[in-house]
């Protein structure tokens, strides 16, 4: 994956980079529904199911939560096992490679524990298939031995909740989708929430921030917290070194001009996305693999890391024939519209 702070993927191989990031990220996050900000049709759900299972005395229903990466899935499975008052034990899809790894996990846990599994689109159909008896009747299956003398064991669970978060609920299979009784999206935050996020986050980290360089970094981040919380640590750098330390409108626009991220939040690899469409093909369509080889990027890179924002933000169209660029693209850049391409767009 490549290296972008406006990435909001976490790498399936950290570095320790990536691990003094996640660390940060960890310090910033918030334990209770009331400072978590955004997300409020999510939280209102979640509250009265939190305090009616509470009332019973019971665990919470499973819960999936879904949605690009960098809204706050982690975030909120903490937030919810801090609400239940119970114990989160986090690990990911990919982390569990057998059935005996899963079963290591469930044989840990306490009543009323969470297991939160991110990326759980990612896991073995094998292992898949011992959590569908663990979710629904609370009892593990294993087999102990090999060919003849293999034989089946079923082993008591304590009830415990599980949260998936998965960024693709499309390769989530039906079955385990099935499982969960709440399935909820994450939607993306306003620019007055990003904001909002990004003070309290400068609130804990000692950094001083008025509420227009929080408006600014706001609306330079995407609209997705990790983003924002990174944004806000390069320029508090900056702010420390070359101003008095205030991050305001003057610093951030030199800040974020440093690290070539504009006013709608794109970075050179965005930018020379559109530009080797508009220059090498007139704008498009062109296809992916094409693509992938006139930008020197993988073609996974360009699918799940590059292109879901410019065509959220009308950029870049997909079509049957290939991508595109659109005329807010030309715009945006400084392009002039190809006359041959003017009736395709």
């Amino acid at each position: 994956m490549i290296e972008r702070i406006v990435n909001a993927a976490t790498p399936d191989d950290p570095t320790t980079v990536d691990i003094v990031e996640e660390e940060f990220e960890v310090k910033l996050r918030p334990h209770d529904f009331a400072n978590y900000i955004g997300q409020d049709r999510l939280k209102k759900n979640l509250q009265l199911a939190i305090e009616a299972a509470k009332k019973r005395g019971e665990p919470l229903d499973h819960v999936l939560l879904y949605g690009p990466p960098g809204l706050g899935k982690t975030t909120m499975a903490s937030v919810i096992a801090n609400e239940m008052g119970a114990q989160v034990r986090i690990t990911s899809g990919p982390a569990i490679e057998r059935a005996g790894d899963l079963a290591s996990l469930l044989t840990n846990l306490q009543d009323g524990d969470v297991l939160f599994i991110d990326e759980i689109h990612r896991l073995n159909r094998t292992v898949e298939e011992v959590l569908y008896s663990a979710m629904e009747d609370y009892k593990l299956d294993i087999m102990l031995g090999k060919g003849p003398s293999a034989r089946s064991m079923r082993l008591d669970l304590p009830q415990f909740t599980l949260i998936g978060a998965t960024t693709r609920t499309g390769a989530l299979a039906a079955p385990l989708r099935d499982r969960f009784g709440h399935i909820h999206r994450l939607e993306f935050y306003t620019p007055d929430q990003i904001g909002k996020i990004i003070e309290r986050a400068a609130g804990i980290l000692g950094a001083k921030i008025n509420s227009d360089g929080a408006l600014l970094l706001a609306h330079r981040s995407r609209l997705t917290p990790r983003i924002a919380n990174r944004l806000l640590k390069r320029v508090r750098d900056y702010a420390d070194v070359n101003g008095d330390g205030i991050i305001d409108t003057v610093v951030g626009e030199k800040a974020l001009g440093l690290l070539e991220i504009d006013e709608l939040g794109l970075d050179p690899a965005d930018r020379h996305l559109l530009e080797a469409i508009i220059e090498s093909y007139g704008g498009g369509p062109v296809g992916v693999e094409t693509l992938a080889a006139l930008t020197a990027e993988e073609r996974s890179t360009i699918e799940d890391f590059i292109e879901p924002y410019l065509m959220q933000i009308g950029l870049l169209e997909r079509t049957p024939r290939g991508r595109k660029v659109t005329h807010k693209a030309y715009k945006h850049l400084g392009k002039q519209v190809n006359a041959t391409n003017e009736k395709l767009l």
